[in-house]
């Protein structure tokens, strides 16, 4: 059964750092490229980025390029989001999803989500 856990999340101020991570289970993580995305109430789902099988990243917004990244770790199942220069309007809910193919192809789509975790920047 196919799981993604994330897990990372909390409360941060703005300048600050966070790593988050997305456990997953349930299928071989390198043949899958794996996306971050992020959510607020009432909000449209918004992608943040990819890492495809090969470890090519993708940008899905140009507001996290420089200050965001992805990075993968097949022996432990485990991909990372790293981010740094934290700003209020990266305060979202942050889920990873699974997709469909090697590579990080939104047309293809994405199968399976985590539930989420939460990243609030403030003072």
């Amino acid at each position: 059964q196919v799981q993604l856990v994330e897990s990372g999340g909390g409360l941060v101020q703005p300048g600050g750092s966070l790593r988050l991570s997305c456990a997953a289970s349930g299928f071989t993580l390198d043949y899958y490229a794996i996306g971050w995305f992020r959510q607020a109430p009432g909000k449209e789902r918004e992608g943040v980025l990819c890492i495809n099988y090969s470890d090519s990243i993708t940008y899905y917004t140009d507001s996290v390029k420089y200050r965001f990244t992805i990075s993968r770790d097949n022996a432990k199942n485990t991909v990372y989001l790293k981010m740094k220069g934290l700003k209020p309007e990266d305060t979202d809910i942050y889920y990873c999803a699974k997709n469909l193919s090697p590579y990080c192809d939104v047309g293809v789509g994405y199968d399976y989500w985590g539930q989420g975790t939460q990243v609030t920047v403030s003072s």
